[in-house]
């Protein structure tokens, strides 16, 4: 597996901006063990000039990055109503991630009407040699594991996969782990971690469609209270489908300083290496 940092770190709460330039972040990523960054709309996506986007893409280059995946529509992250509308009008994702040197584009599907949107989508997409992905996340059509698969037969296009993401597995009451992973092994194309504990004394909430209102805390991914994800099944179980994609580090941290960052960032790579030895 090769680790990816996603910008998403120090994103703020709004998610449509860093709380540290992008310079730095690139930066720190490269000084602490990254081989990528997962890039996101807070940075650059479909509403920047091409200026912008080759500016970003040189900060890259010269960090010795590459970037794992992009997520273009600034929609598509916030999973509001209007992120399936990507879909109707891909190119300008699929140039985004061109300009970035990607081959991953994110999308979102919510309604059974966004299927044939995503079968076009994918065509063009095949086109520029470029996948679109779709991470398992709560009130989109990829709450669940079994109702995932269904969509991906219906979709049936080889460029058309899936993000792992076991926290919001387990956020819809779905299992995250080696059998799990076996199932959606002939899709399996990217891979998130964050860490959380469903708990009626968390501070957050999170509306499912398959299970109502789940409220959580966040957990660093260190932690060893036992209460959160099991990521020692996850690493086994990406291990038993022989995954060698990018792992991505994700969780939101709302980081406001590069020394911060760079701390956490740190301690996220030791983390993920603790699993590799």
């Amino acid at each position: 597996m090769k680790l990816s940092l996603s910008v998403r770190i120090a994103e703020a709460a709004c998610k449509t901006k860093l709380n540290i330039p992008f310079p730095q972040v690139a930066e720190i990523a490269a000084a602490t063990g990254y081989a990528a960054l997962c890039m996101r709309a807070s940075v650059v996506g479909v509403h920047s000039s091409q200026a912008e986007l080759e500016e970003v893409r040189s900060i890259v280059d010269q960090a010795g990055l590459v970037i794992s995946m992009v997520t273009a529509d600034l929609n598509i992250p916030q999973n509001n109503k209007e992120a399936p509308r990507a879909l109707r009008q891909i190119e300008p994702s699929l140039h985004v991630a061109e300009a970035l040197g990607s081959q991953m584009v994110r999308v979102c599907l919510k309604t059974e009407e966004d299927i044939p949107y995503a079968r076009q989508a994918c065509d063009l997409a095949a086109e520029r040699g470029i996948q679109l992905v779709h991470q398992f996340h709560p009130a989109c059509l990829f709450e669940e594991l079994g109702k995932s698969i269904e969509v991906l037969k219906q979709i049936d296009r080889p460029n058309f996969g899936l993000i792992y993401e076991p926290a919001s597995l387990l956020m819809c009451g779905q299992d995250y782990g080696i059998e799990a992973m076996r199932t959606m092994q002939p899709w399996l194309r990217n891979a998130y971690v964050q860490n959380l504990v469903i708990t009626a004394e968390g501070p957050d909430h999170l509306e499912t469609w398959c299970l109502g209102e789940r409220p959580f805390r966040l957990l660093p991914y260190w932690d060893e209270s036992g209460q959160g994800i099991d990521f020692a099944e996850v690493f086994s179980g990406l291990k038993a489908v022989d995954y060698q994609g990018f792992m991505t580090i994700h969780q939101a941290e709302g980081i406001v300083t590069a020394d911060d960052a760079r701390a956490y960032s740190r301690r996220c790579s030791e983390w993920i290496d603790s699993f590799s030895s």
